[in-house]
């Protein structure tokens, strides 16, 4: 069906101005049609049933019996809600507040007494029952259809029904339609001003992202508004409900969690110590925060909110007024309390005084009609669908017929409709209200499928969209990349541009990690210092040190962590010490060392915490120890991983689902410090064999991985002596076959064939080389050599070297990849094109994602 047209309230006016009395669905209906009295009118003229029965504005009736219910009652308040909802709503689709009981699965104990006291109060529903129109006045009905069958008892035997709609359809106006809420948001700024609010409506669903957005834009310009922010929406109701919950958090209580309270304070607390454990936190400010959580439940209700408001400086009558209300003023602060109290402001819409002037902001799902002049539809998604009543006394048919009416006279309010809406939201196309399905003959899935304006950020011709204004300041140039932020850029460009932008706090693992670091950098320059130290006394003092971030019911395993991750360094740096005093670079060691302030010693070694940085290659980084002129070493408190694994890691065509370039990176730049050389890089895992340790057990090789770099290809290495050396100390048939065929003869072979490209092991055997290959190292040995299985095992060694090592073409194809990475980069911060979400191996990784939070799953870089 199409969507019909609505008759305007002066239309509607014409045809029930001769009437005593004009019922209406809705009170914002009913003021229109009151402004358009044109003669002296005795009592009512266009009114909603509820109104005219109650003699007043309707009032939240089920949140006054809730009130009502659990001071006569102790059953427990979600119970209590509950059951008043099936009570209201069977009364007002079956007519009689008794109809409930018919439904046995929906009745016990506490709906039995829910009933008995609604009988008592003078709810709207109860004067609507027993409310009779007088039958001398002539009575129309607008919008028959609209009222439920409670609000249909009251009528008269005879009265005029007065149809909402006329037989025409309503041409819908072109949807506007705009890459995100944020831009709907500036789009109604650019039309709204605090001169014409008061001719403005903007209609949205409550509950979306579109409510915060608007009411926080139009405070944030002085423009007047009303209808939006409820009692829960103060910040300051927020704030306490939020310092009730963590008060019973204990002593994993951490700065962040109170963060939202310290801002209504006006605290300031460094974004360092928001992983810190609150008790831990010495800041000026919070001293007495520190102290409500420890004493929370020796306070009532009351006193905790008298505490907040004479820290905060601002009074909260109406939340004093409604502790009250609720009976818990006087109660004890418990766990059971604050549930109860945080759920029943979840679940009812506390009264406030609000000034009904400015922009007027209605709710899709609970408005009908809105008399404004120009009137702003954001949205319109799925969200505006009601979620019909699933229960045995509503008729759904009928109740759809109400949704429908209500959702084609809201599209008409105004003389003036603009419809502003989102093609796509995270990723996904933004589904219209359902019911435009209903109602529009076009097939359609999304917005952009119907009579639609695209309003577009980007630099468009002739198409309506905006233009980007230049600014006149030129972007910083980036010319050097650490082996973090890369792994990061190439995982999401998008989270590695918010991390530049927004401040990360102190965490317990960085924490961790920097003190055995700083513990390895001092050993290697003051071993006769720590063997003269009693080894539980650093760990006394690193636990002191990362205390704030763990629980004390944790230092145990901790003590034990720490000391065998020392024990363990010691123990390295021992066998494997510096073998070489060469100075690496220039530059001094790289920001603070813990234990160096600790035991009053500088550390400045040529060989620890080496900071790099080269422009012409565009890398930077810090190597924790140069182990040899040759071999670099890196210190790692997580998982050990494969050679193979860092290798796969650091590939560029096309990047790891898990990219990580630390190793290559730094072989990039230590091969300029010493090239043509053969380099390593070890990481050690100083914290892998903790089990072992224990059990007596370990052994160092289990904690390092080490990984090569030769300054030449794969294909010079395959006939190298080197390689041929690798295939007789391999498999046993490899062996044999190899020994037999002589180095020679291998060289020979190899010079004329090419190993393929392809690490698949799969793909290698079926290979046009692997025939050709165990064809001539079968022709070059003894018939009792097995030179097939030979052959097979030794392409497998060959294949095994090249996942585990980088070679010169490797670390080439990363230079390139860094430089390519840094142009793409520098056009992102000039502006030329987005951070995308989704890096170059499409979609990231999100347990990598370091802000979660600013980024939408899935969300599309269109």
């Amino acid at each position: 069906m199409p969507i019909r047209r609505a008759k305007p309230a002066e239309s509607l006016y014409e045809e029930v101005e001769d009437y005593d009395l004009v019922l209406v669905p809705d009170a914002p209906f009913a003021s229109a049609l009151n402004r358009r009295l044109d003669r002296p009118q005795f009592g009512h003229f266009a009114i909603p049933p509820r109104r005219l029965a109650a003699g007043r504005r309707e009032q939240a009736e089920d949140r006054l019996a809730f009130l009502e219910v659990i001071e006569q009652t102790d059953h427990d308040w979600k119970a209590v809600a509950y059951a008043i909802g099936n009570v209201l709503q069977c009364w007002e689709h079956q007519g009689s507040l008794d109809a409930i009981l018919k439904y046995d699965a929906y009745v016990d104990e506490t709906t039995h007494e829910v009933v008995d006291i609604m009988r008592t109060l003078r709810t709207t529903s109860k004067q609507l029952t027993g409310y009779t129109i007088d039958d001398d006045q002539s009575v129309a009905v607008v919008g028959y259809d609209q009222l439920t069958n409670l609000e249909r008892s009251i009528l008269p035997d005879d009265f005029d029904r007065i149809d909402l709609f006329t037989d025409e359809s309503f041409d819908y106006p072109e949807f506007h339609v705009f890459e995100s809420a944020t831009d709907i948001v500036t789009a109604l700024l650019d039309t709204i001003t605090a001169h014409n609010a008061e001719h403005v409506a903007v209609v949205l669903e409550g509950s979306s992202q579109y409510s915060s957005l608007v009411e926080s834009a139009l405070e944030a310009a002085d423009i007047p508004f009303y209808g939006g922010p409820g009692f829960i929406d103060d910040p300051h109701h927020r704030a306490f409900v939020r310092l009730l919950r963590i008060a019973f958090r204990g002593s994993e209580t951490t700065v962040g969690d109170v963060q939202p309270v310290l801002t209504q304070m006006g605290v300031d607390v460094p974004i360092d110590d928001h992983e810190k454990r609150l008790e831990t936190v010495d800041t000026p400010g919070i001293e007495w925060l520190q102290e409500f959580c420890a004493s929370i439940e020796e306070r009532t209700f009351a006193e905790v909110l008298s505490t907040y408001t004479n820290q905060t400086g601002i009074e909260l009558p109406l939340f004093d007024e409604e502790l009250q209300n609720l009976g818990l003023a006087d109660d004890s602060v418990t766990n059971d309390g604050v549930d109860r109290l945080a759920y029943y402001l979840q679940t009812y819409e506390v009264p406030v005084d609000r000034d009904n002037e400015g922009v007027l902001l209605a709710d899709a799902k609970s408005s009908a009609y809105v008399d404004r002049p120009v009137v702003f539809h954001l949205g319109m998604s799925q969200d505006w669908t009601h979620s019909a009543p699933q229960r045995p006394w509503v008729d759904t048919e009928q109740q759809f017929g109400r949704y429908i009416g209500s959702f084609q006279r809201l599209l008409q309010s105004g003389n003036q409709q603009y419809y502003l809406v989102q093609d796509a939201a995270g990723g996904e196309p933004v589904t219209p209200c359902l019911y435009l399905g209903d109602l529009l003959d076009e097939e359609f899935e999304r917005f952009s499928d119907l009579d639609s304006v695209e309003h577009s950020r980007r630099p468009r011709s002739n198409d309506g969209g905006f233009d980007r204004e230049p600014i006149g300041v030129e972007p910083e140039t980036i010319e050097t990349i650490s082996q973090s932020s890369l792994n990061s850029y190439v995982n999401s460009p998008r989270d590695y541009f918010f991390s530049r932008l927004v401040e990360s706090p102190d965490q317990e693992h960085f924490v961790e990690g920097n003190l055995f670091h700083d513990f390895a950098e001092f050993y290697v320059n003051y071993p006769d210092i720590i063997a003269t130290t009693d080894l539980e006394e650093l760990v006394d003092v690193m636990l002191g040190e990362a205390e704030p971030f763990f629980s004390s019911a944790d230092e145990t395993l901790r003590r034990r962590t720490y000391r065998i991750g020392l024990e363990m360094i010691v123990e390295y740096l021992d066998e494997h010490g510096p073998e070489s005093d060469d100075f690496l670079t220039p530059a001094s060691g790289w920001g603070t060392n813990f234990f160096a302030e600790y035991f009053d010693e500088p550390v400045d070694s040529p060989l620890t915490e080496r900071w790099f940085e080269d422009s012409s290659l565009g890398v930077k980084g810090k190597i924790d120890l140069v182990k040899a002129p040759d071999h670099l070493l890196d210190y790692k408190s997580g998982s050990k991983k494969r050679t193979s694994q860092i290798v796969k890691r650091a590939a560029v065509d096309p990047p790891a689902d898990t990219p990580n370039f630390q190793a290559a990176l730094y072989l990039t730049y230590y091969r300029t410090i010493h090239p043509d050389e053969s380099l390593e890089f070890t990481f050690f895992h100083f914290l892998e064999p903790m089990d072992d340790v224990i059990t007596g057990e370990a052994n160092m090789e289990d904690a390092l991985t080490t990984v090569s770099y030769y300054p030449f290809t794969f294909d010079e290495y395959v006939g190298s002596r080197d390689a041929y050396d690798v295939l007789l100390d391999g498999y046993n048939d490899c062996e044999e076959t190899f020994e037999d065929l002589g180095y020679p003869a291998y060289s020979d072979i190899m010079d004329q064939l090419a190993f393929p490209k392809t690490t698949d092991k799969g793909e290698l055997r079926a290979s046009e080389f692997a025939e050709e290959f165990t064809t001539a190292v079968d022709v070059g040995t003894a018939e009792d050599v097995d030179a097939e299985k030979g052959a097979d095992q030794a392409i497998r060694e060959l294949n095994g070297v090249r996942k585990r090592t980088f070679f010169r073409d490797d670390l080439d194809a990363f230079e390139s990849f860094v430089d390519e990475r840094l142009e793409e980069l520098n056009r992102r911060r000039a502006g030329e094109e987005r951070f995308p979400v989704d890096g170059l191996a499409g979609e990231p990784n999100y347990r990598r994602i370091n802000n979660r939070d600013l980024l939408l799953e899935g969300e599309s870089d269109d």
